[in-house]
């Protein structure tokens, strides 16, 4: 098992947190398009995973927390 430092410890939290947060944001989108967009979630995810750059993975969860906002109020605004 990897050892993590508490800065590493806590980027990693926050990084899961967003999956959550982005998961259950996908769950109240119409049904034809909630498959997609889950997976959606996932490449994105699946593609920086490797990333070890905290500065980088710093800047990745600000992205992904602006578009997840997006994301619930355009859901809002449709009445999802």
């Amino acid at each position: 098992m990897v050892q993590l430092d508490l800065q590493s410890f806590i980027l990693r939290a926050r990084v899961l947190k967003l999956y959550r947060q982005a998961l259950k944001i996908a769950h109240r989108a119409p049904v034809h398009v909630r498959g997609e967009l889950k997976q959606t979630v996932r490449q994105e995810m699946e593609k920086n995973r490797d990333c070890n750059d905290k500065q980088k993975i710093r800047y990745l969860i600000s992205e992904g927390l602006e578009r997840i906002k997006g994301l619930d109020e355009m859901l809002d605004m449709q009445g999802h």
